[in-house]
């Protein structure tokens, strides 16, 4: 007779798997354990197969054993409901059956799957107590768990404890980081790997080049992107997306596109999205569209996450018409418009100043509008100083249970610019009332490989007084240039000259000015802030550009603005 194995294989439909149990019942070969668990595996994860019926399989064993269970628990892990796995193994435990390794595995990746903490460090403990610690496989399954539940800490023990690593355990580890806040961490797992005679593979690439792009390492990005050329790692159609996505957030948007266009094994419709949406990062508005319109010629059909990044495009730089058109195209080309495309569309119309006509459509969706929609149309009252729709849209806010710093903020900002300032206190009482704090902006710089961090008025960097002395050297030399503060970005109840000492130290300014001391001139500068620009330091930027004969590329948490020759590629649109 056929090994059950050459059998299984042989299963593609589900008819063929019902078939190979009746075979197995009439030859008497599924009293062996191996068997009728290979059976049940097959029913439990096989496209052909169907779970419900692994678990009428399983109720036809008397006494089923430990690779029985694992069978169906291994089935519900990949399901849609994961969780059902974490009760199925507490059945095995309430009823005494002995579990192994293979038990913690698939209950583990369940855990992973729908963010389990409490019950991957339950399973931790007992793993621990089983002896099964020191399985390899295991370990690299929990502390993914670990990453993926944001707990790096954990991750990070379990990797060091581990007696023997594997690729696996490294690439976990890695991705952990770089889809956490220790992107840094993540560089620096993925230098130790190599150092200890690991060779990345696509995998580990993947992670390191997510780590670059949230940091915008571009030098660590460009090192990394060699590896893979050389490693023939850039016939992964997966790898090159990742790899256009991080020159594209670390501004460098030109390489980007000559990867796009250099791309041997084929484009995905991962690709065109990508390529698409930085090209709209970067406020290429013409560029985004044209390749928008050449994914159609080119037989690829754009989908949701298509128009999202065309929209995105039209709302960076200021093609609202065009945007509006493009979102009222998309039913009749069979994509149904979600909350983000209309998300985008009332950003669009809004800082364009039509105000009326962003609420309409808020107000007419056929689907309830989420807190993001609300806070884009304060946004935007803000811009315009907009006092009744501000307070309708906050109104809406705190019915929905919004808590968020940023919209009381807003909100203040709208009443400060009509120096409502007994307004602007009642706000702030609020804010203390309902324990809400501001998120303080940061910006980064890195300069020789080292990132230099700066909040606002900082002067904890051993650096401080020359980056002052800096600092007040452009003061002088912009004012020459005609340069008045903005201060009406300073939404305070205090005099004149005090509100432009608080605009001079914004965290923004603190970077540029210690990339001037610290770099050679004519050398271009990144600088990334955890918020929006401010309107101050955009006009000072174009001057210190221009000034200093410098290019000052500046990531916010929108979008990116290339400073050159006193202008900027937002065209002061932003």
């Amino acid at each position: 007779m056929a090994s059950i194995e050459a059998l299984a294989q042989r299963c593609n439909t589900f008819f063929h798997i019902k078939q190979l149990q009746a075979h197995l019942l009439t030859s008497g070969h599924f009293q062996f354990s191996t068997s009728r668990s290979r059976l049940m595996e097959l029913c439990a994860i096989s496209p052909a197969g169907d779970l419900s019926f692994a678990h009428l399989v399983f109720r036809q064993i008397h006494h089923p054993s430990t690779n029985d269970w694992n069978a169906i628990l291994r089935g519900l892990a990949v399901s849609p409901h994961p969780y059902d796995a974490v009760s199925w193994y507490r059945t095995m435990l309430r009823r005494s059956r002995r579990v192994d390794a293979l038990t913690s595995s698939f209950t583990l990746k369940a855990c992973a799957r729908f963010l389990g903490f409490s019950e991957a460090t339950q399973m931790h403990s007992q793993i621990v107590r089983w002896g099964f610690a020191g399985d390899a496989l295991l370990g690299t399954t929990l502390l993914d768990v670990y990453a993926k539940v944001g707990d790096i800490g954990s991750a990070k023990k379990v990797f060091d404890d581990m007696s023997v690593r594997d690729i696996a355990s490294w690439n976990a580890l890695i991705s952990g980081f770089a889809q956490g806040c220790n992107a840094s961490e993540a560089l620096e797992l993925f230098k130790r790997m190599e150092s200890e005679g690991f060779s990345p593979n696509e995998v580990t690439v993947l992670g390191a080049l997510a780590a670059c792009s949230h940091m915008g390492a571009f030098k660590e990005g460009e090192k990394i992107y060699e590896y893979i050329t050389d490693k023939k790692l850039d016939l992964n159609v997966i790898v090159c997306n990742a790899v256009i996505d991080m020159y594209c957030k670390c501004g460098l948007v030109g390489k980007a596109c000559r990867v796009f266009d250099s791309m041997s094994c084929g484009k995905s419709l991962v690709t065109w999205n990508t390529m698409v949406m930085g090209f709209a990062m970067h406020g290429d508005g013409d560029k985004a569209l044209q390749l928008f319109e050449q994914m159609g010629l080119n037989g690829v059909h754009p989908d949701a996450i298509s128009y999202l990044a065309a929209l995105c495009a039209c709302n960076h730089a200021g093609l609202v018409d065009h945007g509006v058109r493009l979102f009222n195209s998309m039913a009749s080309h069979g994509v149904k418009p979600n909350m983000k495309h209309y998300g985008s569309v009332v950003d669009l119309l809004g800082r364009a100043g039509r105000l009326k006509e962003a609420y309409d459509i808020i107000t007419s969706m056929p689907m309830m509008p989420d807190v993001v929609l609300w806070q884009s149309l304060l946004f935007s009252c803000q811009i315009y100083a907009n006092i009744e729709l501000a307070e309708t849209a906050m109104r809406k806010l705190v019915e929905m249970g919004s808590n968020n710093c940023g919209d009381f903020v807003l909100l203040s900002n709208v009443y400060a610019a009509h120096e409502r300032w007994n307004d602007v206190r009642r706000v702030r009482d609020a804010m203390k009332k309902r324990d809400v704090r501001k998120v303080p902006g940061f910006s980064y710089i890195e300069v020789e490989g080292v990132i230099h961090k700066f909040f606002t008025g900082d002067k904890s960097h051993d650096n401080w007084r020359e980056i002052y002395g800096k600092l007040d050297e452009i003061r002088f030399k912009i004012k020459e240039l005609g340069y008045v503060a903005e201060t009406n970005f300073v939404l305070h109840d205090i005099g004149e000259e005090e509100k432009e000492n608080v605009l001079c130290y914004h965290s923004e300014k603190l970077a540029v000015a210690f990339g001037l001391i610290s770099t050679r001139e004519g050398t271009p500068m990144q600088v990334f802030k955890n918020l929006r620009i401010c309107g101050d330091c955009h006009i000072v930027f174009k001057l210190v550009s221009k000034i200093y004969s410098r290019e000052i590329l500046v990531r916010d948490r929108v979008r990116f603005h290339r400073f050159k020759e006193g202008s900027c590629s937002c065209r002061d649109y932003w």
